[in-house]
């Protein structure tokens, strides 16, 4: 009878079912589903321990596997804002990855770069394995990480990290792409609209910029700007109205920047992008949603994020990866059009 006392739950599958139905040892389920088993185990044979675990349902009994390892199977994942769009889609990716290996991953804002963070937890060190740190100064972690937690950094300077890797986009091309595009288009007359914080992603914008346009007799003027659409339209008006030759191009550091460079241009009477061009930086849904569409350079946020924590993986495992920058790309759309005619 339903509910009868005499009713007993079907046992819970054990590493020896596993073991039985892929037909292999149970220290070969043991390293395929603690994730030891590359170099020791075929691929074939890993998917097969895999397959079976799902198919009876086993799960590992993670409290005792993470007593006897030491470890927490938990990453930190901290960024300057949980809003964006972009950090968004790197924790989507970073969280793809840590499932595969059995890890948990918590999001947590620090939304001044610079600034030491707060330790979300009484010891960090006692409840994480490792901290991934998107677009952050590494010197902000320093409360979170302590002397010892590994430390992987995204989207920062490899040279003055204090992480035990870095990952990064290719930043640099990006902006070069979008600064040439515009130039092939015969501007000549540039506003640099500029994220108003001092971090290492946005000095790397600003410097590949003026790299592109050195020696190319275009001016480019600077303007700063908060990360916020309202912000971004103060400052480009302020700059679009100044005395001097008014620009024909803006190149923003971010989306964000670029859809309230759109909205300066509509309140000032000029069209984009017949009369002003205007580039952004992301590739974010936003870019889609104005009109006209923006030309952008698009970022591979989800690959980032699942390059990071491999990263973070092997630096808990004691293997050293050195990964290269990212490729970017340059989407063109609506927003940019043919310049004026050559200077002369």
């Amino acid at each position: 009878m339903a509910g009868s006392r005499h009713d007993t739950a079907a046992p819970r599958p054990t590493s020896r079912d596993v073991a039985r139905a892929a037909g292999v040892s149970q220290a070969t389920v043991s390293l395929v589903l603690g994730d030891k088993w590359q170099g020791r185990v075929a691929e074939r044979t890993a998917e097969r321990v895999r397959a079976a675990a799902r198919d009876l349902g086993y799960r590992p009994n993670l409290a005792a596997r993470n007593l006897r390892l030491g470890r927490t199977r938990t990453a930190l994942l901290v960024v300057p804002a949980l809003t964006n769009e972009f950090f968004a889609r790197v924790h989507t990716g970073a969280a793809r990855v840590a499932a595969r290996h059995g890890f948990g991953v918590v999001l947590y804002p620090a939304p001044d770069v610079t600034a030491p963070a707060r330790d979300p937890f009484d010891s960090a060190r006692a409840s994480l394995d490792g901290v991934l740190a998107s677009s952050m100064a590494s010197e902000a972690l320093a409360t979170i990480r302590g002397d010892e937690l590994p430390l992987v950094m995204l989207d920062s300077d490899p040279a003055h990290s204090l992480g035990a890797a870095t990952v990064n986009l290719d930043i640099a091309q990006g902006m070069r792409l979008a600064a040439e595009h515009l130039l092939a288009l015969g501007h000549r007359d540039f506003l640099h609209l500029a994220a108003d914080i001092n971090s290492w992603t946005f000095d790397v914008r600003r410097d590949a910029l003026r790299s592109v346009l050195h020696g190319t007799g275009a001016t480019v003027a600077p303007a700063r700007s908060a990360l916020a659409v309202d912000a971004a339209r103060t400052a480009t008006e302020a700059a679009l109205t100044a005395s001097g030759t008014r620009p024909t191009a803006v190149i923003c550091d971010d989306d964000v920047l670029a859809a309230g460079a759109c909205k300066a241009a509509r309140r000032l009477g000029l069209h984009v992008p017949d009369d002003l061009s205007v580039t952004g930086f992301d590739d974010l849904t936003l870019a889609t949603a104005v009109e006209p569409e923006l030309t952008t350079v698009s970022l591979p946020a989800e690959r980032f994020g699942e390059q990071g924590m491999d990263t973070l993986i092997a630096v808990l495992d004691g293997r050293t990866l050195e990964p290269q920058p990212l490729p970017v790309r340059l989407v063109v759309r609506g927003s940019t059009a043919q310049g004026p005619a050559p200077r002369r």
